[in-house]
């Protein structure tokens, strides 16, 4: 039970501190954000992120991207495949380029550096999806282009990560691993194809005859756990699975009534303890020693990936008012980010103190990213 009274503890904090965000304009995210900050061991070290903790974390994830795709246009994201496949490339090389170069400007080693690099070539839309579906701008040109920017990112940083993982690990790898390893997410990719076109529609027709109440709702449920659960085991995130998954259930004609029974679901207990556990890998170690070192980071990693996605819309033909909404929602660092540095961390290419210092860089810019991508769209 003592679990019950931690979740207790962080779902208070998080209405009332997300309820004050929101008298103020701010996203009630940016709350939850906060939240796990104070809790966590920056502030008042009552709450660390315990497994179960991890666990809604990762369900709330799932939930939030499987929405995201429940929600898309298909048809406006293979539309603008092209677009976002070059904010995407843009998005990557110029943060990989930049933090890895100013890494080594502060004495991190030239391995260290580039994968400073790699960690912040991410994008994690989760944040921004809460955003995008506030304005009503998720169905739009640019959240289309922002989501399919990001699956696209994900391929990019997974592949990355894997090549990183097996150069520079001392961990022995055979030399095999990442030929299999991406021949592996190929064929996932085959499976989504497949999924969207004939096995999700087909299922769902059949769950129709299942005698148990919200039988839609649970093989729905079913479909985005299996797929987000395919999808880690190929490499990839999970979250794409989950929004994978959600795309293929838009497809039939349930989408309305899932939408309605998972979003209440996701939303009153998975996603606001996904975000808290983003604040709750805050710890400020050291901080006077790193303070310069994480402020230069967190500005550029900000930066890069706004100009860098802004460069891609630019080159993509969009005018200056959708660069500027595409660069923003790219910004969000979020739980790839982390994920990728705990395996950094993990393999040994980050030491410790430098691990903890991007961690914080990490949640440092993914608290600015609603802030901007919300000014963006309020831009005319």
């Amino acid at each position: 039970m003592q679990f019950v009274g931690t979740l207790t503890l962080i779902l208070i904090i998080a209405v009332f501190i997300g309820h004050l965000f929101a008298r103020f304009g701010l996203p009630a995210v940016m709350g939850e954000l906060i939240t796990g900050i104070i809790l966590g061991p920056a502030c008042l070290n009552l709450i660390h992120l315990s497994s179960e903790i991890r666990i809604f974390s990762n369900i709330g994830v799932i939930c939030l991207m499987f929405l995201a795709g429940l929600e898309s246009n298909f048809s406006l994201l293979k539309k603008y495949w092209k677009s976002s496949t070059i904010i995407a490339f843009c998005g990557v090389i110029l943060p990989i380029i930049v933090m890895g170069f100013s890494s080594l400007c502060f004495h991190v080693s030239l391995n260290e550096s580039f994968f400073i690099g790699v960690i912040f070539s991410t994008t994690s839309v989760s944040i921004s999806v809460i955003v995008l579906r506030e304005f009503n701008y998720l169905n739009s040109i640019e959240g289309a282009n922002i989501l399919g920017a990001a699956v696209v990112d994900d391929i990019f940083g997974v592949l990355l990560l894997s090549l990183m993982v097996f150069l520079l690990s001392s961990k022995h790898q055979s030399s095999s691993y990442l030929f299999t390893k991406i021949i592996f997410q190929i064929l996932f990719f085959v499976f989504v194809y497949l999924m969207i076109k004939w096995l999700v529609p087909m299922i769902l027709r059949m769950s129709h005859k299942i005698l148990i109440p919200n039988n839609i709702t649970i093989m729905a449920m079913i479909i985005c756990l299996f797929v987000s659960y395919l999808a880690d085991k190929v490499g990839l995130s999970g979250a794409i699975g989950a929004f994978f998954a959600g795309i293929a259930v838009a497809q039939t004609g349930v989408r309305d009534l899932v939408d309605s029974h998972i979003e209440p679901i996701g939303q009153t207990i998975f996603i606001p303890v996904f975000f808290v556990s983003i604040g709750l890998e805050v710890v400020f170690l050291d901080i006077k020693k790193s303070l310069f070192f994480i402020v230069i980071m967190t500005v550029l990693s900000i930066l890069t990936k706004w100009l860098g996605c802004g460069l891609g819309a630019w080159l993509a033909k969009f005018n200056l008012h959708s660069q500027n909404i595409i660069g923003a929602g790219m910004v969000a660092r979020g739980e790839m980010a982390l994920i990728t540095a705990q395996i950094g961390f993990n393999y040994h290419l980050l030491n410790h103190a430098l691990y903890i210092n991007i961690i914080l860089v990490i949640v440092l810019a993914t608290l600015v990213a609603p802030i901007m991508l919300r000014n963006a769209l309020k831009t005319n």
